[in-house]
């Protein structure tokens, strides 16, 4: 293959729609306290929205329990809003110094949605990893058509891409299935 095609660029931007995709799983909740729920969480403070761990210390005292300590107390009542606001099926408990967090356990009816919503996240990066392709795809042809490259170079790339699009593919359906999984324990 001519030295003109190099598919590690390709292979950076498909790793990097696997691993969106790996964290914005982390912040669907599984009945399990873990901070990374809160990821996806905005508090409007200070004229300007800004990410809840950049106002707050989150704390995971028990199993199923998150506990968030705004830096400023005068911070909680905007925290508790954005974490209601945030639609992540958590009732904030605030008792004016600390907010609670207590983690319920999922009905079967919670499950299935959290699986639809993370099918939905899958679906998003297999069509991030697709857009790649397609970009890599049109450089191919576009060097073809410049005399950059033979048809022969061109049709080996499109092989070695399609394989490697195969890989990324392959990696997000796999996050899905842990998930699935993890989602679906009692």
């Amino acid at each position: 293959m001519s030295d003109v095609i190099d598919l590690s660029a390709a292979e950076r931007r498909m790793g990097g729609a696997v691993e969106s995709v790996k964290s914005n799983f982390a912040t669907i909740r599984t009945g399990r306290a873990n901070p990374s729920l809160l990821d996806r969480v905005e508090v409007a403070l200070y004229g300007s929205k800004m990410p809840l761990r950049s106002v707050a210390n989150i704390g995971v005292p028990e199993a199923r329990l998150l506990t968030v300590t705004p830096f400023d107390p005068n911070s909680a009542k905007e925290i508790e809003r954005a974490i209601r606001d945030a639609n992540i099926g958590l009732n904030p408990q605030n008792d004016g110094k600390i907010i609670r967090l207590p983690i319920p356990e999922l009905t079967e009816e919670r499950r299935r949605e959290l699986i639809r919503m993370a099918r939905g996240m899958a679906e998003e990066g297999r069509v991030s990893v697709r857009n790649v392709r397609r970009d890599e795809m049109r450089d191919l042809h576009e060097l073809r058509r410049e005399g950059e490259i033979s048809e022969d170079d061109e049709r080996r790339a499109e092989a070695e891409l399609q394989a490697l699009t195969n890989r990324y593919v392959e990696r997000v359906d796999a996050a899905l299935s842990d998930k699935e999984a993890e989602l679906s324990e009692v």
